[in-house]
């Protein structure tokens, strides 16, 4: 069931119309009508009517102009448009802002029927469509192997949660069930242009080493079918490179790097032999936590810049290159993890990035020294996050000094690790009650502009947000929430108070009190204060209790 409006500036017609017609079985739940554009609007925010059904001509706002607002501020709401000119400006007007009927006056019960019916017939029509179960499974089946590709790829840009991995994995039918992972990257570079080359040597050389998208889509292919069938993990294209991932059941690292050697020995003797490319493999870090495998993968991009050494054809481990001791760091994209966690993760997300952190320092073997300063690395992050907190760390934590000699205090990898997640869940606390303040004092802020500036006709929500420097969606939302009201309903209702002031306390007429109170038109402000009051500002006036002089 929808929801309709009807806008005219004729009572007949719009009792008429209200009276005469079955709405229900015209599939509408709920119906309501409007004298004119402004008072439309204001019907707009409380009802938000699916169908809009308008007059052109009306005081204070046309139809035309109202449908054009209210395409541009619910752009889901369906137009027709009524008209007692029979002129094609017009009807060219509706044409451009997409009017879904345009019936001219005088018109039947029927015709009016029959345009509302197609309406309700196309609505129907959307809403099938975009709900059509069947036909979404079928697009999220075709966009299925692109999102599979954008989440493996987001795996070696940027360090996830094990949760957010866990979900997406299984979202998207990837098995990333193991005690070990490793990244490694087959490195293609098309030819480039070599006027020296001679034509026969031109004439043998393959076409497929001149395109850079059909090699990475040639090796991508040979790459997954041999990973695939040795059950090793996932192979696909990042960057112009194409990326192997094995995702290993076994906890010896030996074990796991051998399986992995194995299956790219037979990559490497494959592509040579059936694509004839000249290719070479970089080989990463064995890691233990798929959240970190963009470590691995940058140290496979390391490996890969060896080939200029030893050249092409290989398989280069970065362990062969370099000394690959893992070490105890507490890098930017740890910083930046435990960071999000504090300010908008939730309090089990919290746990688990700071379970991850110490899980580290219990697998990685490190000096004293290097302990320390992970640790203090890690409180320092905290201390950057109270910055913006109102008593900053003084207030939460006794300060930055107190705060680093609670640490120093600590006799135990479990006692700094309570310590630690009570400090964190404390922060994220404050955090989250300065956000709530800060949308009281949004709202406060823009009541105290309202109640300054509701003699300016042209006050505008647009206006308000120009002035507290946010967007008007945030802006709506957030105003409606604490106050219950939209900000023109809380507008009007100030004006309107404002308005009943003079009427008691001055002598000034309609006409004067309009342009104090935000009105440049003083029948809309009669219109607006009868709507409100339940009178004219007249009879409001007159029944007002006489003071003696």
């Amino acid at each position: 069931m929808y929801k309709l409006l009807i806008v005219d500036d004729e009572p007949e017609v719009t009792e008429g119309l209200l009276e005469e017609i079955d709405w229900t079985v015209c599939g509408f739940s709920g119906v309501w009508s409007a004298g004119n554009g402004r008072e439309a609007m204001e019907m707009f925010e409380k009802t938000e009517p699916d169908v809009l059904v308008t007059d052109i001509n009306m005081p204070y706002m046309n139809g035309l102009e109202l449908a054009e607002w209210a395409k541009k501020t619910y752009p889901l709401t369906r137009i027709v448009i009524l008209s007692g000119h029979d002129e094609f400006e017009y009807a060219k007007q509706a044409i451009q802002l997409q009017a879904d009927d345009y019936l001219l006056k005088p018109f039947s019960d029927d015709q009016l029927i029959a345009a509302i019916r197609e309406t309700v017939r196309r609505m129907d029509e959307e809403r099938e469509r975009r709900s059509n179960v069947e036909l979404l499974q079928e697009h999220y089946r075709i966009s299925l192997p692109i999102l599979r590709e954008k989440f493996l790829s987001s795996l070696v840009t940027r360090r996830q949660s094990r949760l957010a991995i866990r979900d997406k994995a299984e979202k998207y039918g990837v098995n990333l069930d193991g005690r070990s992972f490793i990244a490694s990257v087959i490195g293609v570079q098309a030819r480039e242009n070599d006027d020296g080359e001679n034509g026969e040597n031109r004439a043998r050389r393959p076409k497929l080493a001149d395109d850079l998208d059909l090699m990475l889509f040639s090796v991508s292919n040979v790459a997954e079918e041999i990973w695939f069938k040795r059950g090793l993990g996932r192979a696909f294209i990042h960057q112009d490179q194409v990326v192997l991932l094995t995702v290993s059941p076994h906890s010896e690292a030996s074990r796991a790097m051998e399986e992995t050697q194995d299956g790219l020995k037979e990559i490497l003797q494959s592509i040579e032999k059936f694509l004839a490319l000249p290719i070479a493999i970089g080989v990463g870090t064995l890691i233990r936590d798929i959240g970190s495998l963009k470590s691995s993968y940058q140290a496979a991009l390391d490996a890969l810049d060896y080939r200029r050494i030893v050249g092409a054809g290989r398989i280069i481990y970065i362990g062969d290159m370099e000394s690959i001791e893992e070490k105890l760091t507490f890098d930017e994209a740890k910083e930046r993890s435990l960071t999000r966690a504090v300010k908008v993760g939730s309090e089990e997300e919290l746990r688990e990035t700071i379970d991850a952190l110490f899980g580290e320092l219990a697998r990685i073997q490190a000096s004293v020294q290097v302990y320390e300063v992970y640790m203090l690395e890690m409180v320092t992050a905290i201390l950057k996050l109270t910055k913006d907190i109102q008593g900053g760390s003084d207030e939460l934590f006794g300060g930055g000094v107190s705060l680093l000699n609670q640490y120093r205090k600590l006799n135990s990898v479990e006692e700094t690790k309570a310590w630690f997640v009570d400090l964190c869940v404390k922060l994220r606390g404050r955090i989250a009650s300065g956000r709530q303040r800060a949308s009281k004092q949004i709202v406060e802020e823009a009541i105290a502009y309202a109640r300054s500036n509701f003699q300016d006709s042209e006050l505008s929500i647009a206006k308000v947000c120009e002035h507290l420097h946010i967007s008007a969606g945030y802006f709506s939302g957030l105003f409606k929430k604490e106050t219950q009201m939209t900000f023109g309903a809380y507008l009007l209702q100030l004006r309107m108070e404002k308005t009943m002031e003079l009427l008691r306390t001055t002598n000034l007429k309609t006409f004067e009190i309009a342009d104090r109170v935000g009105f440049s038109d003083p029948n809309y402000l009669g219109l607006c204060f009868k709507k409100y009051a339940g009178q004219t500002p007249k009879e409001y006036r007159a029944g007002l209790p006489e003071t003696s002089g």
